[in-house]
């Protein structure tokens, strides 16, 4: 276990007129971590806290129901996500809570979109028009259970299909993030999102960002929670590297285009379908190369 730790970065400078230093040392921070790790965490991004801890709350009560209660929530056969639970019970203020997190945190994907924009020195608010569409993007609750004497693993070593990720664990723990073949375990901070980049930017900056590899560790003794933001691509969207890491730097293209709803199903078809052996899975180095 490597013992350093991905970087931990201040917005604050994004809420305050007039802060153009604080601004560019967020970029200069975050930039580092994207072509380094695929990963930081942002503390004062916006959202608040109280609404934090309480969708967190609601995620616990709801894994804390006895089993047949939960199987009410399980999708039907015929749902294109089945696996999970959906149509979760709840008050109407509970569902106000749920809807509010997910309109917060869609925010911070915006802004933080931005960000990685300017990291990339791309002309202003070009990804931004690039994916405008907010239609795809996703929430996800997951409570990972104890670690048992055959399994530690929570969740196998994987690269997110999206563009960003953004995580809300709880004082747990058990994420961790490959950096050149040692694992960083990603401490929880009050407030914090955990952000990582997904395959489609690595394939956008061609390379110059990288597609995080990470896992979550199943803790000992207890249950781990968690909130998981996922900030896509519509899907009919056309994926290839942007001209600008490519034709005017001089560079090749990395990776040949693809629809993006091409790969996302792809990816989540080996949800319920896993591959048999870790060769097999399906990663965005199916589309390396030019065709």
């Amino acid at each position: 276990m490597e013992t350093s730790a991905i970087p931990t970065v201040d917005l604050s400078p994004f809420f305050a007129d007039g802060d153009e230093v604080g601004k560019k040392k967020v970029e200069e921070i975050i930039g580092q971590a994207c072509a380094k790790y695929g990963f930081f965490q942002i503390v004062n991004h916006g959202v608040p806290l109280g609404l934090m801890n309480r969708a967190m709350e609601l995620s616990k009560t709801f894994f804390a129901y006895p089993e047949e209660e939960k199987r009410k929530s399980l999708p039907h056969s015929d749902s294109p996500r089945p696996a999970g639970y959906c149509d979760v019970p709840g008050s109407v203020e509970d569902l106000k809570v749920t809807e509010k997190f997910f309109t917060e945190l869609a925010k911070v994907g915006q802004l933080v979109e931005g960000i990685l924009n300017d990291c990339l020195g791309l002309p202003a608010g070009f990804l931004k028009e690039y994916n405008n569409d907010r239609s795809w993007d996703v929430m996800l609750v997951f409570r990972y259970y104890p670690a048992t004497e055959a399994d530690t693993i929570g969740a196998y070593e994987h690269q997110d299909v999206n563009n960003i990720t953004f995580v809300f664990q709880d004082d747990v723990g058990g994420l961790e993030v490959q950096k050149d073949g040692e694992w960083i375990r990603v401490t929880p901070i009050e407030g914090a999102l955990v952000v990582n980049v997904g395959d489609m930017i690595q394939v956008l900056s061609n390379n110059k960002f990288k597609s995080g590899v990470h896992r979550v560790v199943s803790p000992e003794g207890t249950s781990r929670h968690s909130f998981a933001f996922f900030y896509h691509l519509e899907g009919e969207k056309w994926v290839e590297p942007l001209s600008h890491f490519t034709k005017e730097i001089g560079d090749k293209p990395k990776y040949r285009g693809f629809p993006y709803k091409e790969y996302y199903a792809l990816r989540l078809g080996q949800k319920t379908n896993p591959p048999e052996t870790p060769e097999d899975r399906i990663v965005i180095t199916r589309y390396a190369g030019i065709a």
